[in-house]
């Protein structure tokens, strides 16, 4: 086995600039994305919980991203499937459960909205809501501020591609791409807009309408991690030396069903479903780690056993956790008068 710090030019991790340890750090987290997933279906299954929308099949477009971006710098406007993402840039396993369980401990939202609604002030993620797409123009506005304070940052928005039909998408795209400004623009196309194949949806590679807005748009493998990892990096690159916006389609699938309340099977055929399983993004990366002589079957039934467990606690610690108080209901929501304003 090699070093874990070292950094092996030969490999394509190193000569993206990853040690063997960054490498392995990438995975890790694949992998507690995925575990997150699982138990979370287990939950709503058994009642636990009321509602989860899975984000299996497209780890390796989250986490590939997170990693590539400044996590002490940077502005995160995540999408609600983005577990990868922000367990990635400082979220934890029991962050999302207390937000799965709708817990008064939620650090994204004080249990008061679903799942997926992340929001950190300290992490700088910013708070997303409900209607998709939104997040757009909000990003491109922090890049603004970010241009107008002259600091070295960028903001990094993901949506689904049927967000890319919305007005917001395109509203925001030009005026990012007018004023030259520090975001980037990342789509994890994974092929259904809920039941609408993508097919139906679109016209054409929602990367190339960069070109209409005046900045580049690249259509990344999203199964890959390395190569979502070298096209976020060159964006944040651009970005940071004053060349604008990028906009990435990262080509990803849905694995499991939109959502808990979903029967993906009445628009998708199991061996449409079976053959992309084959193309997981996570079963490649481990193998790509193994093929590099940097991991082993049983570091990696090792780190099974370790996310799971932590998903384990998590789960424990947020089910036992306090709901919010009825006094707490309106905190946030709505002003009083004078000193009465929360």
């Amino acid at each position: 086995m090699k070093a874990e710090g070292t950094i092996d030019q030969q490999t394509r991790h190193g000569k993206l600039g990853l040690s063997d340890a960054q490498a392995i750090e990438i995975y890790r987290y694949m992998m507690m994305a995925r575990k997150f997933d699982e138990r979370s279906l287990l939950l709503q299954r058994a009642g636990k919980i009321n509602f989860h929308v899975s984000g299996v099949g497209q780890e390796a477009a989250q986490v590939g991203a997170a990693f590539a971006l400044d996590r002490e710098k940077d502005y995160f406007l995540p999408y609600y499937r983005d577990y990868g993402f922000v367990l990635s840039v400082g979220m934890t396993a029991r962050d999302l459960m207390l937000s799965a369980f709708a817990k008064a401990e939620d650090p994204n939202s004080a249990g008061r909205q679903m799942p997926g609604h992340f929001g950190s002030k300290r992490l700088r993620i910013v708070t997303g809501s409900s209607p998709v797409t939104t997040q757009v123009p909000h990003a491109v506005g922090v890049a603004l501020a970010a241009k107008m304070k002259k600091q070295e940052l960028v903001s990094f928005v993901t949506f689904g591609e049927g967000s890319s039909n919305q007005g917001d998408f395109h509203e925001g795209c030009n005026f990012a791409g007018v004023h030259k400004l520090p975001v980037i623009i990342m789509c994890e196309n994974n092929q259904y807009a809920i039941s609408v194949p993508v097919h139906k949806q679109l016209s054409g590679k929602i990367s190339d309408r960069a070109l209409g807005y005046g900045f580049p748009g690249i259509r990344v493998d999203g199964n890959d991690v390395l190569e979502v990892y070298a096209a976020v990096k060159e964006a944040r690159e651009r970005a940071i030396r004053g060349e604008g916006p990028t906009l990435i389609e990262a080509m990803v699938y849905r694995l499991s069903p939109h959502s808990t309340s979903d029967n993906d099977l009445a628009y998708r055929t199991k061996e449409e479903v079976d053959a992309n399983w084959e193309k997981d993004g996570l079963p490649k990366y481990k193998q790509y780690l193994i093929d590099c002589g940097i991991w082993n079957e049983e570091q990696d039934q090792a780190l099974q056993k370790e996310c799971t467990e932590i998903m384990k606690e998590a789960t424990e610690y947020a089910d036992n956790a306090p709901y919010p108080s009825a006094d707490d209901l309106l905190k946030h929501v709505f002003a009083g008068d004078g000193e009465d304003v929360q």
